[in-house]
């Protein structure tokens, strides 16, 4: 029987990071993800499962990985993300860009920043100047040297996870860090 060892990275997490739960947790899950995909929604369902189970033992950080460089809107979805962080509002309007991920256009990420409570005259003018664009770019390198080809792709304490993303074996292989 052949062992699979999982690859190890470099460590991943830094302080610009979104990050929730402790940064003192035992265990960290990063997941690189993009707004308009359809498997990072049903993922983030699963991570608040697992967030619900381990409590204060687990972090979670998310990084952008739009997958298209010709899908604009998944592209401008992840730097209404990262222009929302900057006003104390990622995860507000993380989830907002995944319920709403069928509607992605500017127009609609603007709608999403009023929902959030966003100053709009900031957000409005780093959206414009793209102000956010190179930590977007800073996710997508970072992804590339971690190993990252799709998405979701998930990493457990800086080593890749390679298998599937549903609940149990997500569960089972963060328990092995634990």
């Amino acid at each position: 029987m052949t062992t699979v060892v999982p690859r190890h990275f470099a460590p991943c997490l830094t302080d610009r990071d979104h990050v929730r739960c402790p940064r003192s947790a035992v265990v960290t899950l990063l997941e690189y993800g993009d707004y308009k995909c359809a498997r990072c929604n049903e993922a983030r369902l699963v991570v608040r499962r697992l967030e619900a189970a381990l409590g204060k033992q687990m972090r979670f950080a998310f990084r952008n990985y739009p997958l298209s460089s010709l899908e604009v809107n998944s592209k401008h979805a992840a730097e209404a993300a990262e222009t929302s962080g900057a006003q104390n509002k990622f995860w507000e309007m993380h989830d907002l860009l995944f319920d709403q991920q069928h509607a992605l256009s500017d127009k609609h990420l603007r709608v999403y920043a009023t929902w959030c409570g966003l100053d709009m005259e900031r957000f409005n003018r780093d959206m414009a100047l793209h102000t956010f664009e190179f930590r977007v770019r800073e996710d997508i390198l970072s992804g590339h040297e971690n190993g990252v080809h799709d998405t979701p792709t998930f990493l457990i304490n800086d080593h890749h996870h390679p298998g599937p993303y549903d609940y149990h074996t997500l569960l089972s292989a963060m328990k092995e860090f634990l």
